[in-house]
């Protein structure tokens, strides 16, 4: 097998909420393929310089500062690349210029809910779902108005300058209550979830809370002893996992949950990561996603 190469890639998250993706040109692998911009990381040049320059010499942009978010491996025919995956966002003055293809190649602003683009690198196809995950998992304790962590979600993406994110990714929920509920909490968090389902949303169920209730809300969240127990993962819309250590989100990784939810970020998470907190803030998702978090989950009574 041929060296690892390390690659930066920049998901260049533009002011309407779409990204941006160049087409390989020819005489390269893949031509004509389509994948977000980037290049090989030189010897002693850190993953962030490396993507400020590609994409300066890609297409003509000016880099002024950008985020980590996801370390995947890929292996193609033709090479071996460790992928370091870091956002941009244009909201955040994160770059400017206007891009144009210094090396003839074409580019195109795709929404998140899919590339109309195609063919696309087998190592960018599943970056799509990630992106369309919400920055912020607001609570819901049931007895409060179901319309609560939304309005909590629209304040916090507004004042965080990331109010264009909010209606091109899929709101979650976390259903926060204890691991025993009475018969008329249960019932509440199933018509919660029927009625989040029907505006396009999902409610998360922790796995403490029972199978059927998980299973109904299409949405499940395993504690670590039940991600211990995991064999595969549920067909499900949405599994996640909270997790304590960077093992525990390598094995979420390895059975393919969408994402971890954890009190502190490992340094090359294979997987879109939340950070835990009691009360959202629009500073502090700012903070965690300059980190290298996807955004924040709220926590709550039942996350096991």
């Amino acid at each position: 097998m041929s060296p690892r190469l390390e690659v930066a890639v920049g998901i260049i998250v533009g002011a309407d909420g779409t990204v941006l993706l160049g087409q390989r040109v020819a005489g390269k692998a893949y031509a004509d393929w389509w994948e977000f911009p980037g290049g090989k990381v030189e010897p002693g040049e850190t993953v962030a310089a490396a993507l400020a320059r590609e994409l300066d010499e890609e297409l003509g942009l000016a880099v002024r500062r950008s985020h980590p978010w996801l370390v995947r491996e890929f292996v193609y025919p033709h090479a071996h690349v460790r992928l370091h995956f870091r956002r941009l966002f244009a909201a955040w003055d994160d770059l400017s210029g206007i891009p144009r293809g210094r090396e003839g190649q074409a580019f195109a602003w795709q929404p998140l809910s899919g590339a109309a683009v195609q063919p696309l690198l087998p190592a960018s196809e599943p970056v799509f779902p990630w992106l369309r995950l919400p920055p912020l998992i607001a609570a819901w304790i049931p007895g409060q108005p179901l319309a609560a962590p939304a309005t909590v979600a629209v304040e916090v993406l507004a004042a965080a300058g990331l109010q264009a994110l909010r209606p091109v990714t899929r709101p979650l929920t976390l259903l926060a209550m204890p691991a025993r509920p009475d018969a008329a909490a249960t019932a509440r968090a199933q018509a919660a979830a029927a009625e989040l389902a029907a505006a396009g949303g999902r409610l998360l169920v922790p796995s403490t809370l029972g199978e059927s209730l998980w299973r109904q809300a299409g949405a499940v969240l395993f504690d670590a002893a039940a991600l211990a127990r995991l064999s595969a993962r549920p067909d499900l819309p949405c599994c996640a996992a909270v997790c304590e250590d960077a093992a525990q989100i390598e094995r979420a990784a390895a059975l393919g949950l969408d994402f971890v939810i954890a009190p502190r970020l490992p340094e090359a998470p294979q997987l879109p990561v939340y950070l835990a907190t009691a009360k959202a803030a629009p500073s502090a998702l700012r903070t965690a996603i300059e980190s290298g978090a996807h955004g924040l989950a709220q926590t709550g009574a039942g996350m096991g």
